[in-house]
């Protein structure tokens, strides 16, 4: 993932409640942190392979993951958002559930000024 298409996918998962952030494992690097309820972490596609999979961490320390989702390399960007909103994190392999949960109510953007300032004040759709 780059960094726009992390934003994106970022923007599209807080929109539907879930509390993405963009993670930046190293310089050049990009992907999507999902905060999950128990302190865990779902660190999504930082390695800079084409498919979609995930590491879950709690204190630095890796405690589970998210196989490779066969066909990911070929995912809109809709397909992604659509596969992290539907795995469930209750087992050490996570799996994918048949439908995502409902949408919790939407959290704000993050970045603020910072990121109005970073786009040239542009208007964000």
């Amino acid at each position: 993932m780059d960094e726009n298409e992390s934003q994106r996918v970022v923007d599209a998962l807080r929109e539907r409640g879930v509390p993405a952030h963009v993670e930046r494992p190293g310089v050049g690097q990009f992907g999507v942190r999902v905060n999950l309820l128990d302190g865990r972490e779902a660190i999504w596609d930082t390695d800079g392979t084409a498919g979609l999979e995930a590491q879950v961490m709690r204190n630095g320390v890796l405690v589970g993951f998210v196989p490779h989702i066969p066909g990911s390399e070929d995912f809109t960007e809709a397909q992604v958002v659509d596969a992290i909103a539907r795995t469930d994190y209750d087992q050490p392999v996570a799996r994918q559930r048949s439908t995502a949960p409902p949408p919790a109510p939407p959290l704000p953007r993050e970045g603020g000024f910072l990121r109005r300032f970073m786009n040239g004040f542009r208007t964000e759709s």
